[in-house]
């Protein structure tokens, strides 16, 4: 299956992002085979630092560093997606500043929704980041099942049980992009997330 061909942004709503940097995974795979989503922020400004570009992305370049602060046996990026690791961004489209609206979120968690629903096997979604967070609740409360993640900051909220049909759900940090080089104790916080959920699927 290739997820660019099942999964698009049709219309382009959102004022706040850079259409130019729309990306959906553009990867062939085994949908079955995936038992953990790990959902970023965005896709890069630049797209040749995207998960499944070519040559030497910074996306994987900072996934494969965090899976390796985890203590997982992961040398390459492809040896993290044989873990039956699936990466993804909750928006399709790169930033234009700082700060996204809500709109834009929930508009492209439409996408996102339909993404997840490729993957019948998934049995932990790690969200990595605020906008991923916000991204799976508007999911959820379409579902009916009201958000998954509740209000308040990440550290407070990481080490309790929460789950999304019937499957865990990690509420973490950003690994992909430079801001994961800039603070030691979520980089410590993301292997944590990390080796927590490998467990649960080995």
């Amino acid at each position: 299956m290739k997820v660019n061909k099942c999964v698009e942004c049709k219309d382009f709503p959102c004022k706040d992002v850079k259409h130019d940097g729309y990306q959906i995974p553009v990867i062939d795979l085994d949908p079955e085979q995936v038992k953990i989503v790990m959902i970023s922020e965005a896709t890069p400004e630049i797209l040749d630092d995207y998960y499944y570009a070519q040559g030497d992305p910074l996306f994987q370049r900072t996934t494969l560093l965090a899976f390796q602060d985890a203590c997982a046996e992961t040398a390459t990026f492809q040896e993290i997606l044989d873990l039956g690791v699936y990466l993804t961004s909750a928006l399709k489209c790169s930033k234009t500043g700082y700060g996204i609206k809500s709109d834009t979120i929930k508009a492209c968690s439409f996408i996102l929704e339909k993404e997840l629903d490729l993957f019948p096997n998934v049995e932990v979604y790690m969200l990595m980041g605020d906008v991923a967070i916000k991204a799976l609740n508007y999911i959820s409360a379409r579902a009916g099942q009201g958000r998954v993640i509740p209000a308040g900051s990440t550290y407070k909220l990481r080490g309790q049980e929460y789950t999304f049909g019937g499957q865990r759900v990690f509420p973490s940090y950003l690994q992909a992009g430079p801001s994961f080089f800039i603070e030691k104790s979520k980089r410590k916080a993301i292997a944590e997330d990390i080796r927590t959920a490998l467990s649960l699927v080995e």
